[in-house]
């Protein structure tokens, strides 16, 4: 009788699994990076489900992007519905398109469209010490920017 033996991998099971993190981590911390820079769309990371992605949150996702906080994002999940703890790799397909096509009209939303006479709306500074508009008219009406 021939038998052969398996090779145990090297080092201890707990090794393993801590590299295996860090790789995760590394990764999610890149794809953030990337969302964030606007790089990387969040409605496709959402669609394609990369491997970095399967066990992250919803709400992780949404939150690297610029100018997404707590608040927006758990208003944004609360039109699906969906939790905010629900992972990237347990969404269904329905779930998925629903998200994608909500983010692709809320982009487009974001976007400001020029007015007849190529002007654009400008929207006042806000003082980020009291959370106040500032500026000659505090915010009351859109200040005109341009010929």
């Amino acid at each position: 009788m021939n038998a052969t033996a398996t090779m145990a991998p090297a080092g201890p099971q707990y090794m393993r699994a801590l590299e295996r993190a860090n790789k995760v981590r590394l990764a999610r911390a890149d794809l953030k990076r990337r969302v964030a820079t606007g790089d990387v769309d969040v409605a496709e990371v959402i669609m394609q489900c990369p491997w970095q992605a399967e066990s992250m949150t919803v709400a992780d996702l949404l939150m690297s992007q610029r100018r997404w906080g707590e608040s927006r994002c758990r208003k944004f999940l609360a039109m699906v519905p969906m939790s905010e703890t629900k992972t990237i790799g347990s969404m269904t397909d329905r779930q998925r398109h629903t998200l994608a096509r909500m983010l692709a009209s809320a982009a487009g939303r974001r976007e400001r469209a020029p007015l007849p006479g190529g002007e654009l709306l400008a929207e006042p500074e806000r003082d980020s010490s009291a959370g106040r508009r500032r500026g000659p008219r505090s915010g009351r009406e859109p200040v005109l920017v341009g010929g």
